[in-house]
């Protein structure tokens, strides 16, 4: 609290104290008369009794009596029942009634009173008996005797506490509404019937650039501050004949557009006030909408756009109601059913283009869009010259403004080629994989006539060389050995190419395969050299695979390592490393090592770096081909006389 204010409440402290000793000082003075006052008053009543009782008992105000020293005298039953006091029982001095806070007030009433015997329209609040607070509304006068000595004063005493509750809302609602009105993001301006400025807010002066208070400009002239402004607009004479067109008319006008100097566009409203049929005033508004209509003319332009974007897309746009109608296609489905737009608007799009069971997938999806789904799906149609056609549909639901789902639209992609594409391949596929058959079984039949001469040749050989032993000469016994050598090589050629043939045939179903045992199982039978030493550096997975295939993969690399190693002390380390979705397994040794230039020739058929009767050129190959079939894949890091590390790949 500011010192001011502190001062202000002194004094009137200071006042109300001089009120109350002031009063004070006359009930004292009035006390002394009081006893003889009251007889008089006793006996005066007693004579008007008869005369105002029916008046008294039925006034519907309260009514109240006292003495000139406060003292109530008579209530009512209105009075009894505002106050909650029985003076019949309980004596009660109206400076026990009064409001503490109007207490100055009521002083000054009284003193009012007493100088002209009567005050009128006081209203101050009292207390109840039960200490409730209430505004009152009093009309007093004083009582004369006969002698025209005032005796006492009475007084209409009305409950207007609801009525001051309303006056309090009606100016609270007011201060909110003027409020509102100073603060809107409109420009108002009310005009009274002369057209004199009645109301405006800051909005009105921030558009027309005015920088008076919006306070400042009540009573001017509208017509006069219209010719001032009309500087700002980029017409100023049509801005003022529009105006008075408006004004003659005295009809409601929304959504008049200005333009103004600086770029701003605004819209204009005017409603006349009309009470029966009386003008009472008129009503502008100014709202800014540069923004609104920029957006608006950008949103049309963008409109425009996509519009001719989705008219020649290469995709054909179908719009159909809930009820399957067409209502919109694009140029692009013209050309892909043949139809026209005219054509097809308001048809059934299921019953025109689907066709061979298409119809009943196209109903499954108009459930899904009725639900709110989308989803892409293929159909099988017919276009307007009754050829098939294979259309690949992505669907989704087409809403209004409130979120409702009023159709669909579907993006249409002729897939016609593709399907015949894949037709043709089905075609092919079921082709290869006869001929595969039947390539496989001609491989069986020839592996099996090609090794039984050749097993009849090697016996021969043998009897000639049991038969003439010790009588052939050294070349002789020599060049038998190598024919015996080149046999078995022959069969090993045509046994590595049966094998190879029949990699991808699907002879056995994969199952799950434990790599750690099928690995050491493998090292047990398998012949390893006492200088050459294998070991895993971690435990190997289990797979779903082909036992027998992978027993393949993992039997020809430790072969190869073991039949290519050159030192003294052979080492050959398995490893796994866990991938995303597969396993990476690695077989390094420290033989002979490879030149980087046949990195990938050794894995191609019939290729062998090292030419020898147990070499085929087809092992690696082999390995490579069971890899592919497991989604893997294989390949090798080597340096000549250090060795080399073989990498593959396998599926989980």
């Amino acid at each position: 609290m500011s010192q001011e204010q502190v001062e202000i409440l002194q004094r009137a402290l200071k006042r109300e104290k001089a009120a109350r000793k002031a009063a004070e000082k006359i009930l004292e003075e009035k006390s002394r008369e009081l006893y003889f006052t009251s007889q008089r008053l006793e006996q005066l009543l007693e004579e008007k009794s008869s005369q105002l009782q029916g008046v008294f008992e039925n006034i519907v105000d309260a009514y109240v009596v006292m003495d000139l020293q406060g003292n109530i005298i008579k209530f009512n039953e209105a009075a009894t029942k505002l106050f909650g006091y029985d003076i019949s029982r309980e004596e009660i001095n109206v400076v026990n009634l009064i409001y503490k806070e109007d207490y100055p007030y009521a002083i000054s009433s009284f003193m009012e009173l007493q100088n002209k015997a009567y005050f009128k329209n006081y209203e101050a609040r009292v207390y109840t008996k039960s200490k409730e607070v209430k505004w009152v509304h009093i009309n007093a006068s004083l009582i004369f005797d006969k002698e025209k000595k005032p005796v006492a004063a009475q007084g209409i005493v009305r409950d207007i506490t609801d009525q001051k509750a309303s006056e309090e809302k009606l100016i609270a609602s007011e201060n909110r509404l003027a409020s509102l009105v100073v603060n809107l993001d409109s420009g108002i301006v009310l005009e009274d019937e002369n057209r004199s400025i009645v109301l405006t807010n800051n909005k009105f002066c921030d558009l027309f650039n005015i920088e008076a208070k919006p306070s400042d400009l009540i009573g001017m002239d509208c017509q006069a501050a219209s010719e001032q402004n009309k500087v700002l607009f980029k017409n100023p004479d049509s801005f003022l004949q529009r105006m008075r067109v408006i004004d003659e008319n005295k009809k409601t006008v929304l959504g008049d557009e200005l333009e103004m100097l600086d770029g701003k566009i605004l819209e204009r409203n005017y409603i006349p006030i009309i009470t029966g049929d009386t003008s009472k005033g008129y009503l502008w508004t100014f709202k800014d909408v540069t923004l609104n209509r920029t957006y608006r003319k950008s949103l049309e332009a963008q409109k425009q756009k996509y519009y001719s974007i989705i008219a020649n897309m290469n995709l054909g746009l179908v719009e159909v109601n809930n009820n399957e109608e067409i209502l919109m296609v694009n140029q692009s489905f013209e050309k892909i059913s043949g139809f026209k737009q005219e054509e097809v608007l308001g048809k059934n799009a299921r019953e025109l283009f689907a066709i061979d069971g298409s119809s009943d997938v196209i109903l499954k999806e108009n459930v899904k869009r009725l639900k709110g789904e989308s989803s892409s799906y293929e159909i099988k149609a017919r276009n307007k010259a009754g050829e098939i056609l294979y259309l690949l549909i992505s669907g989704a639901p087409n809403y209004n403004i409130d979120g409702e789902v009023i159709g669909s639209i579907g993006i249409h992609l002729d897939i016609t080629a593709i399907k015949n594409l894949e037709f043709q391949k089905e075609k092919l596929l079921s082709k290869l994989e006869k001929s595969n058959d039947e390539l496989q079984e001609y491989a069986h039949i020839v592996s099996h006539d090609l090794k039984s001469p050749l097993r009849s040749i090697h016996a021969l050989v043998s009897w000639l060389k049991e038969d003439n032993q010790g009588k052939l000469d050294d070349i002789s016994i020599q060049n038998i050995g190598l024919i015996e050598t080149t046999l078995e090589k022959m069969e090993q050629l045509i046994t590595d190419v049966l094998n190879y043939s029949s990699v991808g045939a699907e002879t056995s179903l994969k199952t799950e395969v434990d790599l750690n045992s099928l690995v050491n199982e493998l090292v047990s039978i398998l012949y390893i050299p006492d200088h050459i030493e294998i070991k895993s550096l971690n435990t190997l997975p289990n797979i779903i695979g082909d036992r027998t295939k992978l027993q393949q993969v993992f039997q020809n690399l430790i072969s190869n390592s073991v039949k290519f190693i050159d030192k003294e002390h052979g080492s050959i380390i398995i490893d796994v490393e866990d991938l995303k979705s597969h396993y990476k397994f690695s077989i390094k040794d420290n033989g002979i090592g490879i030149e980087k230039k046949y990195h990938d020739k050794i894995f191609k058929i019939f290729h062998s770096l090292k030419k020898s009767k147990d070499s085929s050129g087809i092992g690696l190959s082999i390995v490579k081909k069971i890899i592919n079939l497991h989604e893997g894949e294989i390949w090798l890091d080597s340096e000549p006389n250090v060795g080399s590390t073989f990498y593959f790949t396998l599926k989980k």
